[in-house]
């Protein structure tokens, strides 16, 4: 049996990154708080003021970011800022681009194979 976290190709686990940047943006709250940090960095309270959840929970939320390397934040007083740190992403961007490049390949395969049905007929 292939384990959950395996790559069920090669049977070769995922990277423990990888595992935490899905698990990351497997929450809608998260996701939103990317997508709003995206547009540049900003304080905490001002990421949490069109959340209904309390400041607390955002903290919650944005530590899950920041352990998956996804979010930076600085304190400097009493003030915390996050932003985006784009190398974080690097490990799903690949990902993406070894699942795309597969798939890419086995259309070329199924092209071919169809066209060679197709001259045989």
């Amino acid at each position: 049996m292939v384990p959950a976290h395996a790559n069920p190709q090669t049977h070769a686990p995922h990277p423990p990154a990888l595992d935490q940047i899905f698990h990351a943006l497997g929450d809608p709250t998260r996701r939103a708080l990317v997508e709003r940090l995206s547009e540049g960095p900003t304080t905490v309270s001002h990421l949490a003021q069109p959340l209904s959840i309390t400041l607390a929970a955002v903290m919650q939320h944005l530590q899950v970011l920041e352990q998956s390397g996804l979010v930076s934040t600085e304190k400097k007083g009493r003030v915390r800022t996050c932003r985006m740190n784009p190398t974080g992403f690097a490990a799903l961007e690949q990902w993406i681009a070894d699942r795309r490049s597969l798939w890419e390949k086995r259309f070329d395969r199924l092209g071919a194979l169809l066209l060679e049905e197709d001259a045989d007929e």
